[in-house]
């Protein structure tokens, strides 16, 4: 099992940015894709980025491509996401999870933090 602590949500403008952290603890993070996740008050938990246990693959789904970099320090034990060009739509609690392997399908992960909440104004 993996613990995994989400950090670096808040309040931001319409255009503005925020990076999110996610420490990995209790297991060798190196061997775990890594993958984030939101989910928006009244609407399913939506894939958003994952990344290869590497980091040599990552994939982004359409609504944040090109706005959005998923990274990972393996030295640290944590994963980032990258966020830029914010709309009030990526509004939502952000979550980061561990799979065993590279996955979009939030079932395929079995590690969860708790969250950190994403407000983006207009």
């Amino acid at each position: 099992q993996v613990q995994l602590e989400e950090s670096g949500g808040g309040l931001v403008q319409a255009g503005g940015s925020l990076r999110l952290s996610c420490v990995a603890s209790g297991r060798t993070f190196s061997n775990y894709a890594m993958g984030w996740f939101r989910q928006a008050p009244g609407k399913e938990r939506e894939f958003v980025a994952a990344i290869s246990w590497s980091g040599g693959t990552t994939y982004y789904a359409d609504s944040v491509k090109g706005r959005f970099t998923i990274s990972r320090d393996n030295a640290k034990n944590t994963v980032y996401l990258q966020m830029n060009s914010l709309k009030p739509e990526d509004t939502a609690v952000y979550y980061c999870a561990a799979a065993y392997l590279y996955s979009t399908i939030a079932n395929e992960y079995h590690d969860w933090g708790q969250g950190t909440q994403v407000t983006v104004s207009s």
